[in-house]
């Protein structure tokens, strides 16, 4: 007999399987582009062919996040996981096949599509389905694994040819697909669409019925009974959309998407998707010649890899604030550091064949980046959104990402030519810090919160606990005063 940690584990496998798979595709620039600049490849390409070919990912997360919203309303989490996840698989078979740049952008765009409708749905997914003592180790692992699915592909690159490489990518997303039909539905999604008996038997069956359990479900099932009995009213297409601009002056709604847009902002200037993209012409530019970037790259990666399984494990220990803070700052701290070594070194103030110098600081930024900068704007984005704004929010902050990751991907190729390296962290180092220090003062502590206690953050300015324990103050009080 299944204990419920194990039907958790197995549900999430299958959303931190299929970010194996997109940490594949979001490093497929740094095989594909170097095969098609060579003089013997069939497809030629250029400069601007190659930054689209990179950057279109980003382009194609507009669309998917978006649309991912839409699905994961209407017919729930699990089925908007599955439907999500096709398109990759239709884009990694185009690229196979494919003869023209035309045809290389179409599979990329449909990979980029999954790869951005995913990421904030598989938060949503773990969120959801996890209880919040594992929440944060599963939502941890997800940055994990796609740190892994990015190294492993910059070590078969090595190895097979581009086309090759394209049919391995497809083996994750057909394993995740195959453990997504296995799901029941989210207890969340459940409880909103009115189907209360069918929500409490996904709840036990992923949590168990204990105390705690039934207490947190009574709770979850009690506050949206109070919101859904406000929303039966049908709306006509005109009002529906009157209500979704009324949620810009709503603070239970303002309050987690400024968070989230802070969030992700250092999430992409931290260099996250970029760098595992471009990390072989980075590495060239800091170096100085081709032949060993490939192996900095690989140690960098394997850095990355274990700082993100490390972190899995810190989160237990650490509050999220305290660790994305003191990481993160010290990540822009190094970052600079870099940045001005490099600069020094350019002008010849600094002895410039020490490359060394400028390696390990980036293999210590990447250990702080991807201890708090990578991982917890991910986390927050399963977690922060009150259940009637989660489609919305996730949705809106995944545009945002989209944008940023665009606008890093397409402008990384000519940045490195026009400002090298060391302006290219400056650049990412600044907006990272700003975001960081305004985001000290919005972020609240989500550690061990369900996601009722969250959601009662953002409505009110307290966690569930904290008004109970209020009002059972207030009410001594009162007490004593008779």
């Amino acid at each position: 007999m299944t204990t419920p940690l194990i039907r958790q584990t197995w549900t999430t496998s299958g959303v931190l399987i299929n970010m194996f798979g997109q940490g594949m595709a979001l490093s497929y620039p740094s095989s594909l582009l170097p095969a098609l600049n060579h003089p013997d490849s069939p497809i030629k390409i250029n400069l601007h062919a190659s930054s689209w070919l990179g950057s279109i990912a980003g382009v194609a997360g507009i669309p998917g996040f978006l649309i991912a919203s839409v699905l994961m309303d209407l017919y729930g989490r699990r089925v908007a996981h599955g439907l999500t996840m096709l398109p990759g698989v239709a884009g990694w078979l185009i690229i196979y096949f494919a003869q023209d740049i035309t045809t290389l952008m179409i599979g990329r765009f449909l990979c980029g599509f999954t790869s951005t409708a995913t990421v904030s749905l598989g938060a949503i997914v773990i969120g959801e389905y996890s209880c919040p003592k594992y929440r944060g180790v599963y939502l941890y692992l997800k940055n994990a694994t796609v740190c892994m699915g990015a190294m492993c592909m910059h070590i078969i690159s090595r190895h097979l040819d581009w086309r090759t490489i394209a049919l391995v990518s497809l083996i994750p997303p057909v394993f995740a697909l195959i453990i997504n039909y296995t799901w029941p539905e989210s207890p969340a999604w459940l409880v909103s669409k009115y189907q209360y008996e069918e929500c409490e038997r996904s709840f036990y069956w992923l949590r168990g019925n204990t105390a705690e359990s039934r207490k947190e479900l009574e709770d979850t099932i009690n506050c949206q009974k109070a919101r859904l009995s406000k929303l039966k009213i049908k709306y006509s297409c005109f009002e529906q959309i009157m209500n979704f601009f009324r949620k810009f002056t709503q603070k239970e709604f303002l309050k987690p998407f400024f968070v989230m847009l802070l969030a992700t902002t250092v999430l992409e200037m931290s260099g996250r998707h970029v760098f595992p993209a471009y990390a072989l012409h980075i590495m060239a530019d800091i170096t100085g010649e081709k032949t060993q970037s490939f192996y900095y790259a690989l140690a960098i990666d394997f850095i990355m890899t274990t700082s993100a399984i490390f972190a899995s494990i810190l989160v237990k220990i650490m509050n999220r604030r305290t660790l994305l803070f003191s990481t993160g700052f010290a990540a822009v701290g190094v970052l600079m550091s870099v940045c001005l070594y490099l600069f020094l070194a350019s002008r010849n103030i600094l002895p410039n064949d020490k490359t060394w110098i400028p390696i390990s600081l980036l293999v210590l930024y990447f250990i702080f980046a991807n201890l708090g900068c990578a991982p917890i704007p991910l986390t927050l984005v399963g977690e922060v959104f009150p259940l009637a704004h989660r489609g919305v929010g996730s949705a809106l902050s995944g545009i945002w990402i989209s944008i940023c990751f665009g606008a890093g991907l397409q402008s990384t190729p000519y940045l490195l030519v026009s400002i090298k390296a060391y302006g290219f962290f400056a650049v990412y180092g600044s907006i990272m810090g700003v975001s960081l220090v305004v985001l000290y003062f919005i972020m609240p502590e989500t550690k061990d919160r369900t996601l009722q206690e969250i959601e009662n953050y953002f409505n009110y300015g307290k966690f569930t606990n904290e008004i109970v324990e209020e009002e059972e103050v207030n009410t001594k009080m009162l007490k004593d005063e008779i």
